[in-house]
């Protein structure tokens, strides 16, 4: 089969098209064809061994999101059956529960291999069926992106009608934020360094919208949203230097999800508001299976599309993340097998 694989040496340039033994499922596994996968800010950070030993070893397969279909099943395997379409969960072991070390480092696309391959084989507890109103390509981004916006939100923010949330740009966790949000019945407010850009998030229900390119002191325009309450929830997808801003434009008593770092992730922020506050800083880490499948009930319940901004060729791995890296795109960035 053919595989992407980082080998010899960590770093992009060691990206390579390969091929491996086809693999064969025992006992409590199922073989999946892989229709698709998409891409995550991680993809950039797992080939430059971004998260130490918990990375993996050479050679690896990257990329952790996709959507395969059953095609072979071991002795033993009652979750799914050979024809379904399934996600592959990004943390393997982690059904439900709190997490632990374990449940959070098993996981696709580093240290375990990821979704760029032709096919993969893995346990029938770590697979779960998506929607039939979603193209592959589609369903390739629910896995990471959705389940964090969603664990953010649902699992963690028990998120409630009529609460205020700031959202953080336009990528996949965002939209998929703004997207929930508005189901649930929350106003939503969206920072973007394009006006562009945020009119098309208004064209997806977002309420207000704010450049911080423009504004570079957003939080005091996002506080006179809320008429100066301060928000209920926001979604930081910046760290370092949006941290600061959230805080001041949190409310007392209200959550902020910590999910990623892409302007740097040194603390440097008044702590003295999540304090006198009473300010929750809640970290996400993508979500367990039980949550996935909530999720996808919700999904499927309300005709939900994920945005998908670009597909390439399974060929172009290398062209999807350098897009990635530009972070032109509004949406996911999606992989057709």
């Amino acid at each position: 089969m053919r595989v992407f694989q980082i080998q010899d040496d960590w770093g992009l340039d060691h990206l390579r098209l390969a091929t491996r033994p086809d693999p064969k499922p025992g006992p409590g596994q199922v073989l999946l064809k892989m229709k698709a996968a998409s891409l995550n800010y991680r993809d950039l950070i797992v080939p430059q061994r971004g998260y130490g030993s918990f990375t993996g070893t050479l050679p690896l397969i990257p990329v952790s999101d996709g959507v395969g279909e059953v095609v072979e099943v071991g002795s033993g395997v009652t979750r799914v059956k050979v024809g379904d379409r399934v996600c592959p969960c990004f943390a393997q072991g982690w059904i439900a529960g709190e997490p632990d070390l374990e449940r959070l480092t098993q996981t696709l696309g580093g240290p375990l291999d990821g979704t760029m391959a032709d096919f993969m084989c893995l346990s029938e507890q770590g697979v779960v069926k998506v929607p039939a109103h979603l193209s592959d390509e589609e369903a390739a981004t629910l896995p990471c992106a959705a389940l964090t916006a969603w664990s953010a939100l649902v699992t963690h923010g028990a998120l409630a009608p009529g609460a205020h949330v700031l959202v953080q740009g336009t990528g996949g966790v965002a939209l998929f934020a703004l997207q929930f949000a508005k189901l649930l019945g929350a106003h939503v407010t969206v920072i973007s360094s394009s006006d562009e850009k945020l009119a098309r998030a208004r064209a997806l229900g977002a309420d207000a919208g704010i450049n911080y390119r423009s504004t570079p002191e957003w939080y005091r325009p996002a506080r006179e949203v809320t008429g100066g309450r301060g928000f209920d929830h926001i979604v930081e997808l910046g760290g370092e230097r949006t941290l600061p801003q959230s805080l001041r434009a949190i409310r007392p008593g209200g959550t902020i999800s910590l999910i990623g770092v892409l302007s740097g992730s040194a603390l440097s922020a008044p702590l003295g508001h999540v304090v006198t506050r009473q300010v929750r800083l809640q970290g996400i880490t993508v979500g367990h299976r039980d949550g996935f499948e909530s999720m996808l009930r919700a999904i499927e319940q309300h005709r939900l599309r994920p945005v998908i901004d670009r597909v390439f060729a399974f060929e172009a791995l290398r062209e999807a993340l350098a897009y990635l890296r530009s972070g032109a795109h509004f949406g996911k960035i999606c992989i057709r097998h």
